[in-house]
């Protein structure tokens, strides 16, 4: 992926869709519109929702007069440092840039109108907005600014920095922006009100762009170029202000002691260190070892041999690093490997299903992960909208009206991929796949593998980052090698992968795919036929189904019962055409801190908490490595 944050969609937990009576208050209003039968005024009745708390589907979690996060303390203390790592670099501080390698907390910089919460990620509470207007034509909406709301600078935050952050985006944001939001227009009303219209109804549109719009200074961006690089720290509205920084090495995230929103129910208990200090490492495995020397507090391993291996030591037997697993109960984060589908050698669909077939999991998984990753099989992983059996007779009823031109085995059994028998050989597999190939044209040939009609070798390059785990690329390049296949694997900077990606150079890349709970309009960006140009469809796979199968799913958003097949049909296209070889996700997360650090009892369900944490001096001075200094 880029690592370019366009905007964050919520996305689907388990829970009832809306009924009016969860929307209250609602009053019953008259406009007069335009009659589509004839050039007079009739009435037409909308119901008008005013809300301050609001979700996607289902009751919120928390009330409109809630005091407090469940998984935070109220009475946390301020106070401390914690230090962070990431692996890469950084050459400037506008996350929303088109070019450059920026700062990966950068967007934090920014608050938005309202905020979700690691406990309810479908739902929306006040933050720099108090309260939304909306009608059930999902057309419009009116939300009103909190007049307390500040910039870190002090100037007060207005409706016109809302309507001119919008008018930023859709000029010098990303292409995907501009294309998802298209129609859409957003005018200061007065001081503290602005108007969104849309230019279609669509319900989860409208409510996610209001939910998740940040708010940036006019004051500041009217004279800079939003999708150019920043070199120096930008005037924002969050917690947290850049007090220090050396590029591309680390940066000082300072909590801002005038922060207007300190007591807000959304944020008590939250936000309580002085400094969060992020240092940037070029290597993962001098960055553990930093972790292990007490460099920086808290790191979440990724990789399971890792985890079983190199978190030990006297700090650890003395529990100064306390090491905790999360076993993973929802939709997670997985890997995969993209094929350039824009490259004419992975054209054919049996080309991809025998590339796929030679990527041995289970030999990889003994052999160098303790067994701790499980292989996904579907893009709504951990999700009931993952495809299991054969289509119903609701998922064929959105399937067969594409059935000319999406692959046959889409009606069978859903995507799997069978398993080797873990001992590295992977016969079985390497034989289907070797059939495969022949029945595409290619025949071996001096154990190379050529193309039948134009005597050119099979040959492609995998990319990856030099910070990456690639221990699974040399057993994957060996075992196509068995098939005939040269497979040269390149290692880039940070900066250089990310432009590659950016520009499509590449044959096959390493994505992360995002987790997803529940379908949403961001589907679009990353399947969607209108988002080619965009990095985040790896792969490039799309297609007339994939598009308006998407199109139904935005529109049945409050429709579980439509939801479930539209997205299992969805899945079963994405998976059966073979876009990406799946790799892994980990079945549980580990993560592991050095114990200076005071937790709340509750744990938020989609995540680990740590804006919730605050730094304990007692603790802190009885570790031995700071009285050893």
């Amino acid at each position: 992926m880029s690592g370019l944050v366009i905007f964050s969609v919520p996305v689907y937990a388990d829970q009832e869709p809306p009924i009016s009576s969860e929307l209250e208050p609602v009053i019953d209003t008259t406009e007069p519109t335009l009659s589509s039968a004839n050039t007079g005024l009739h009435q037409t009745t909308e119901k008008i929702y005013h809300q301050k708390v609001f979700s996607l589907l289902g009751k919120p979690k928390y009330a409109d007069n809630f005091e407090h996060l469940e998984y935070a303390n109220p009475n946390a203390p301020k106070g401390g440092i914690i230090k962070l790592a990431e692996i890469g670099n950084f050459d400037n501080f506008n996350r929303f840039a088109s070019r450059g390698v920026p700062e990966r907390n950068s967007a934090s910089l920014y608050d938005s109108l309202f905020t979700n919460t690691a406990d309810d990620i479908t739902s929306f509470y006040p933050l720099i907005a108090t309260s939304i207007t909306y009608s059930d034509t999902y057309r419009w909406a009116e939300v009103t600014i909190n007049p307390d709301a500040r910039f870190q600078d002090g100037k007060p935050i207005t409706a016109e920095d809302v309507a001119f952050t919008f008018h930023k985006f859709m000029t010098e944001g990303v292409s995907q922006y501009r294309v998802y939001n298209q129609g859409i227009t957003v005018k200061a009303i007065d001081t503290y009100r602005v108007r969104i219209d849309l230019p279609i109804t669509d319900r989860e549109k409208l409510l996610s762009f209001v939910g998740n719009l940040w708010v940036i200074p006019k004051h500041f961006w009217q004279n800079h170029d939003f999708s150019e690089p920043l070199s120096t720290p930008p005037i924002g509205s969050g917690p947290y202000y850049i007090s220090d920084y050396k590029m591309g090495q680390y940066v000082v995230y300072k909590r801002n002691p005038n922060y207007w929103a300190t007591d807000l129910p959304i944020n008590k208990g939250l936000n309580n260190f002085d400094e969060r200090r992020i240092e940037y490492y070029m290597d993962n495995s001098i960055a553990l070892e930093a972790f292990k020397a007490g460099e920086y507090d808290f790191r979440g391993e990724s990789q399971p041999k890792n985890w079983f291996t190199q978190y030990q030591g006297k700090y650890f037997d003395a529990n100064e690093i306390i090491k905790q697993e999360k076993p993973v109960e929802t939709a997670i984060d997985s890997r995969w490997l993209a094929f350039n589908l824009q490259k004419d050698l992975f054209k054919d669909i049996k080309i991809r299903e025998a590339i796929t077939l030679a990527f041995d999991f289970e030999w990889l998984n003994r052999a160098f992960y303790y067994e701790s990753y499980k292989r996904p099989y579907s893009f709504f992983e951990n999700t009931i909208y993952a495809a299991i059996g054969k289509p119903t007779e609701q998922e064929l009823k959105w399937l067969m009206p594409y059935k000319h031109i999406i692959p046959e085995r889409v009606f069978g059994n859903a995507y799997y991929v069978p398993k080797s028998d873990g001992k590295g050989f992977n016969r079985d597999n390497l034989l289907k796949a070797s059939e495969l190939l022949k029945q595409a044209g290619w025949v071996i040939k001096g154990g190379k593998l050529i193309d039948v009609k134009t005597q050119q070798p099979f040959e492609f390059e995998l990319i990856a980052d030099l910070g990456d785990d690639i221990k699974y690329a040399i057993p994957f390049q060996q075992n196509l090698a068995r098939l005939g296949i040269t497979m040269k694997i390149t290692t880039l900077d940070h900066a250089q992968f990310i432009r590659r990606l950016r520009e499509r150079d590449y044959d096959m890349a390493p994505r992360n795919y995002y987790a997803v709970n529940y379908p949403t309009s961001n589907l679009m960006i990353s399947w969607g036929s209108q988002y080619l140009n965009s990095s985040w469809n790896g792969s490039g796979l799309h297609n007339e189904a994939i598009d308006n199968i998407i199109t139904e799913i935005i529109k049945n958003l409050d429709n579980q019962e439509e939801l479930i097949p539209l997205g299992r049909a969805l899945d079963r296209i994405l998976t059966q055409e073979y876009p990406m070889i799946p790799m892994w996700y980990n079945s549980k997360t580990y993560y592991a801190f050095w114990n200076k650090f005071g937790q709340p009892t509750i744990k938020p369900t989609y995540g680990i908490g740590i804006d919730s944490w605050w730094y304990d001096f007692d603790k802190a001075a009885n570790l031995s490595k700071n009285r050893e200094h």
